[in-house]
């Protein structure tokens, strides 16, 4: 793994505790080879699958991406076979005080929090803290209510022994952690973060699907003058919910998943500027949308 230097921000540039603020830099994984030789049952990749429209796909969403100005630093896939591995959201959290390593519930996906802390270590992040067994952590499952909140998805990727080292990890900087119960949905095989049914749009307004969300965290956002927009429950179905996955470049600007128009007005009428991509292949198929595709290293 050669990580790409950047151009114009400083190596060591930091900080991410907020979820649609400008997205400066982003940490991402082309995929290669490891998406290329994927067996799909074992990946539980869906039916519409294929490597290779999925990598084009990939091209046309990094193009996004680029065009907001964020710099990109790359981790390689040089066929180590974690075809997952193209979801940089999950293995690591940022902070501004440095990054949490994480411990992924998906099994096959053990081994990517070492690929992120090798980029970190390259770039001069400093690592706060790592979750250890038996606890576990995705990314997916975290959400920054505001600077000093943090949701977290309590499920089958999550579970609460790695809930309690996340907040143990984040106290000393002063952020308190809330642990949320999630639904089991579609089945322990498959993917149900707490970001599954939450997207943040701008401050304090985000896109929700109402029916999957814990109680107490709909009702959490509320006390807090949150406005939830509803994503449009036969678009959810449609998409297996990855028309709800959306990626802020900035407050009210998002990159979407094509193919869902009806959320894209919903979102359009709440001010927001929605640009989209094609991703069958690449999102549909294989549970990850836009937000699991980056994880945000710096946002002012």
């Amino acid at each position: 793994m050669r990580p790409v230097p950047f151009q114009g921000v400083r190596m060591n540039a930091y900080g991410s505790q907020a979820m649609s603020a400008p997205l400066l830099r982003v940490l991402m994984r082309k995929p290669g080879n490891s998406l290329r030789e994927a067996n799909a049952d074992d990946w539980h990749y869906g039916p519409g699958f294929d490597a290779h429209k999925a990598i084009d796909q990939h091209a046309g969403f990094v193009a996004l991406v680029e065009k907001s100005g964020a710099e990109i630093l790359w981790l390689e896939d040089d066929g180590d076979g974690l075809a997952d591995a193209m979801f940089t959201h999950d293995p690591s959290l940022m902070t501004d005080h440095g990054a949490v390593l994480l411990r992924m519930g998906k099994p096959l996906r053990s081994a990517e929090p070492d690929l992120h802390e090798k980029a970190y270590a390259s770039v001069g992040i400093p690592v706060l803290g790592r979750i250890e067994a038996p606890g576990t952590v995705e990314g997916g499952d975290c959400v920054w209510v505001d600077q000093h909140t943090l949701a977290v998805g309590r499920g089958v990727r999550t579970n609460q022994a790695g809930i309690e080292q996340l907040a143990d990890i984040l106290k000393p900087i002063g952020v308190t952690v809330h642990g949320f119960d999630l639904p089991l949905w579609q089945g322990a095989d498959a993917c149900l973060h707490l970001m599954s049914v939450i997207s943040p749009l701008a401050d304090k307004l985000a896109l929700v699907h109402a029916p999957l969300m814990p109680a107490a965290f709909y009702m959490m956002l509320k006390e807090r003058d949150y406005t939830l927009i509803h994503a449009p429950e036969q678009e959810f179905a449609a998409s297996n919910g990855l028309n709800l996955n959306v990626l802020p470049v900035a407050h009210g600007h998002v990159i979407m998943v094509d193919g869902f128009p009806v959320t894209r007005e919903v979102m359009e009428a709440h001010g927001c500027t929605v640009e989209t991509f094609e991703a069958d292949a690449l999102c549909i198929a294989c549970e990850g949308g836009p937000t699991c595709l980056t994880r945000p290293m710096l946002r002012r």
